[in-house]
């Protein structure tokens, strides 16, 4: 009978436990975004039920957690009044927050990459007690691409490399390339990245070129992880030749700026000959021609000649 009364207390001690844990729910986003060297929020309240009269927080603990069975690493904490020393960078969003706040949300100073991951925020107040887990995604923005072509001076119908490189960026993205009628080349190349100690990502993309490309550009495009493009850098390859051993390329636009003004001066060199023709065509037949006083002399020689004979 002892043993049967034992039980008997104990049951309805348990059940007012759970009953009370049941006025108190920490809600917490599911999922938060924080952009690297940045303030980040991990947005989490109490919230009581009506039953609840002027509820008061006795312990606060935000854990970083490896794993999902990791008790975590403790960044930030409070308890019987007091404020644990917190980690380097980690503090509540309230600044003036104390135990009758029910804003518990966490705030990261100084986003990093290592701060990514997964986030317990435990609750316990004097009518009960909650916990819940929330995610922090960190992202970073990649700089503008830089192009650059290996040799440095490329020499016409030779094979040759663009060379594209983006940094600073988090989590790993992709560089894709197009020509100028935005067409993607993106398979004939090849990227490599490298993640440096900070966290941050290099992207390095090598595209090769076969000699005699027809095109005369070509954009390298960064993209992040979500597929977005950030930002892009346009190669121009240099102008074909005009010539090739001392003849021109016909239909090229060079050839053309060069035959119009050969086409004039051709033009007034062959007026010029024509005309000097023509100026010396006359004086010959002005030289040839007899003069007015030739004539006179003439058919007064003629007379005597005449009278002699009659």
């Amino acid at each position: 009978m002892a043993s049967s009364g034992i039980l008997v207390f104990i049951f309805p001690v348990l059940c007012i436990c759970a009953v009370k844990s049941g006025f108190v729910k920490v809600e917490c986003k599911a999922e938060n975004v924080g952009h690297y060297g940045q303030q980040s929020l991990l947005e989490c309240v109490v919230k009581t039920s009506s039953d609840v009269n002027d509820p008061n927080i006795r312990m606060v603990a935000w854990k970083k957690l490896t794993s999902p069975e990791d008790e975590g690493d403790l960044v930030l904490g409070f308890k019987r009044g007091k404020l644990d020393e917190p980690k380097r960078g980690y503090r509540f969003a309230e600044p003036s927050w104390d135990g009758k706040n029910m804003n518990v949300s966490l705030l990261i100073t100084n986003t990093a990459v290592a701060d990514e991951g997964d986030y317990k925020c435990i609750v316990i107040t004097d009518s009960g007690d909650d916990n819940m887990v929330t995610t922090l995604k960190v992202q970073a923005k990649y700089s503008v691409p830089t192009v650059y072509s290996i040799p440095e001076k490329i020499v016409p119908n030779t094979d040759s490399t663009l060379v594209c490189e983006s940094h600073g960026g988090y989590p790993q993205g992709t560089i894709r390339w197009f020509d100028e009628e935005k067409h993607e080349w993106t398979k004939s190349s090849e990227m490599d990245a490298k993640q440096s100690d900070d966290g941050l990502f290099q992207l390095t993309s090598r595209l090769s070129l076969l000699g005699g490309s027809t095109f005369s550009k070509y954009t390298c495009a960064v993209f992040n992880a979500s597929g977005g493009k950030e930002d892009e850098k346009t190669f121009e390859m240099p102008p074909p030749p005009s010539s090739q051993g001392g003849l021109f390329v016909p239909g090229s636009p060079e050839t053309s700026k060069v035959v119009a003004p050969l086409v004039v001066i051709g033009s007034l060199i062959i007026g010029l000959l024509l005309l000097l023709l023509y100026k010396r065509r006359s004086q010959n037949r002005r030289d040839a021609a007899p003069t007015d006083v030739e004539e006179g002399y003439n058919s007064h020689e003629d007379e005597p000649i005449n009278q002699a004979q009659s």
